[in-house]
């Protein structure tokens, strides 16, 4: 069963950091990206990283403390037809982002939509540069499994005595969508369904790893077709990629 200190764990990660992004975080990103997209950007992945795994490593500490098994938390490699739907589903997910990128890459009328698509603030998160690329690597890898360790993972066990596996599910995935609150309407929209995916997935193959995976892929793979669009608004000058900044 959780202890008291799981719960003040879960209200941390999936309540009060949520709000504190919502209220200050973001606007302060708000005010730097007016100032220089650029450096704002590169600024707000380099705090996000560390920040998400120093609150995993809160957690990791909390299980191994209370000495409890990871294959129960989801850290289990899915066997039989799960190891291969597993598999399978990656793979799909991998192939339709590749084709994609190919797509992008190749019109001129598919960067310009996604340029059209990303615009404002949600394209000043995604990457512009070679360098933002790299950077972006990080963020993905990041998300894939932080998130996935904190909400379908230690989230779920924590409500799960009380509202059995599926509900916790259920009400991890609202506070996850409403936690991308200050993306707007757009951004929690894309994050619930994106959340849904990743739940039934944990739900059906009994691990996080194949989330994990998707996760990760789907928002690396995001992050370079927009970055295949986005650099388009840029020019190099003695080998040095430079932002051409618009009104």
């Amino acid at each position: 069963m959780p202890a008291l200190l799981d719960l003040l764990y879960v209200l941390l990660f999936a309540v009060a950091l949520p709000l504190f992004n919502y209220l200050v975080s973001w606007p302060a990103f708000e005010r730097r990206w007016q100032a220089d997209p650029a450096r704002a950007r590169r600024r707000l992945w380099a705090e996000a990283i560390p920040h998400a795994w120093a609150i995993v490593a809160v957690g990791a500490v909390l299980w191994l403390y209370y000495d409890r098994s990871w294959a129960s938390f989801g850290f289990s490699i899915p066997d039989g037809w799960r190891f291969w739907t597993s598999i399978g589903v990656v793979m799909l997910l991998v192939a339709y982002l590749g084709l994609s990128a190919a797509a992008v890459a190749r019109s001129a009328e598919a960067r310009a939509s996604v340029r059209q698509q990303a615009a404002g603030l949600t394209a000043a998160v995604l990457p512009h540069t070679r360098t933002d690329m790299y950077w972006f690597a990080g963020v993905s890898l990041t998300a894939g499994f932080c998130e996935e360790f904190l909400f379908r993972g230690y989230f779920i066990w924590v409500l799960s005595p009380w509202l059995g596996w599926w509900g916790a599910g259920a009400l991890t995935l609202l506070i996850f969508a409403f936690g991308h609150a200050y993306q707007g309407r757009s951004g929690i929209i894309r994050t619930g369904v994106a959340g849904l995916i990743f739940t039934l997935v944990v739900g059906i193959l009994g691990s996080l790893w194949p989330a994990i995976l998707l996760h990760f892929f789907l928002d690396l793979g995001m992050g370079f077709i927009a970055w295949l669009a986005l650099r388009e608004g840029q020019s190099a000058i003695g080998g040095v990629e430079v932002e051409k900044q618009t009104a």
